[in-house]
């Protein structure tokens, strides 16, 4: 572990940026401009595609691709985000694990709140599955905002009655909106992202006015997860979200799931960004890779990639 890279990491995130709230606009451009500056590897291959009727991006290894694919959401609060500033993401998972990948630009708040998210990450998993995707080769995966949408996206596919998914993998996953865990006090100065009223600014957004105590919107403290398939939940110390991920551990074992809960010291929210540059986000990544190779079927055949 480098404390050296920590250090430089949390000082190129802590870089001053405008009193009070953003306007969505700057909110966009300047999650457009942070994310531009993260590594995305070279052996991969990209184009833009269209999966359950929104654009999508799929991502290939270089080479032949593995059976399995990856239904990736980017994160963003569900504001502001695209598969092109995940790639850095998409693409490391890609290049480890030899699947392909679909990385969903699913319709964002203000312009299209709770539960837009929601619907299409079911269209775009409805879709894998009609195009003869087996389920027991599909992961669902994502960061922040999208780690939360992977797993209300399988909770929407599972009470429509579609078989859920091989595999759930998060990455500092969202997953209450009721903003309820201790760590949202106990980690406020570590973490150099977010403080609670950021969240509260973009988090209305996408509730427009709608109650957060449902398990689509805080399946941390409210989703029932039998059925559920095994889980990878990877998290840093020094993030205000840090118990989301943790307390969905916690429900997922009540409810007899498989789950990995993957704590890394002194590192903030979505490091594994940071690929390249910080050698824990290379670390989490192969352990991501580990996981998703291990629980996607190796003798399904791949299905046609969507156009």
């Amino acid at each position: 572990m480098s404390r050296r890279q920590r250090a430089e990491i949390d000082a190129m995130v802590r870089r001053p940026r405008p009193e009070g709230p953003r306007s969505v606009a700057e909110l966009r451009a300047g999650f457009r401009e942070l994310m531009a500056e993260m590594i995305v590897p070279a052996g991969i291959r990209t184009r833009p595609v269209a999966l359950g009727g929104r654009p999508a991006e799929l991502v290939e290894p270089a080479g032949a691709a593995r059976a399995g694919t990856i239904l990736y959401f980017h994160g963003g609060a569900y504001v502001f985000g695209s598969p092109r500033t995940a790639m850095s993401l998409t693409g490391n998972l890609v290049d480890r694990t030899g699947f392909r990948a679909y990385s969903l630009d699913y319709r964002l708040a203000p312009e299209h709140p709770f539960p837009a998210a929601v619907e299409d990450g079911l269209s775009a998993y409805r879709a894998l599955l009609d195009g003869g995707e087996d389920p027991s080769a599909i992961a669902l995966a994502g960061d922040s905002a999208g780690g939360g949408l992977a797993v209300t996206t399988c909770l929407a596919a599972r009470d429509a009655g579609l078989p859920v998914p091989a595999a759930i993998v998060g990455f500092s996953a969202g997953l209450d909106m009721t903003r309820t865990g201790r760590s949202m006090d106990t980690k406020a100065g570590a973490d150099p992202y977010f403080t609670r009223a950021e969240l509260a600014h973009t988090g209305d957004m996408y509730l427009a006015g709608q109650d957060p105590r449902q398990p689509l919107l805080s399946p941390a403290v409210l989703a029932d997860l039998t059925g559920f398939p095994p889980m990878l939940l990877q998290a840093g110390t020094n993030e205000v979200l840090l118990d989301d991920s943790t307390r969905m551990a916690e429900r997922a074992r009540e409810a007899g799931v498989d789950v990995v809960l993957d704590v890394t010291a002194d590192v903030p929210h979505v490091f594994q960004a940071f690929a390249g540059v910080l050698e824990e986000a290379d670390e989490a990544l192969d352990r991501a890779a580990l996981f998703l190779t291990q629980r996607l079927r190796a003798d399904a055949t791949p299905a046609t990639p969507a156009v």
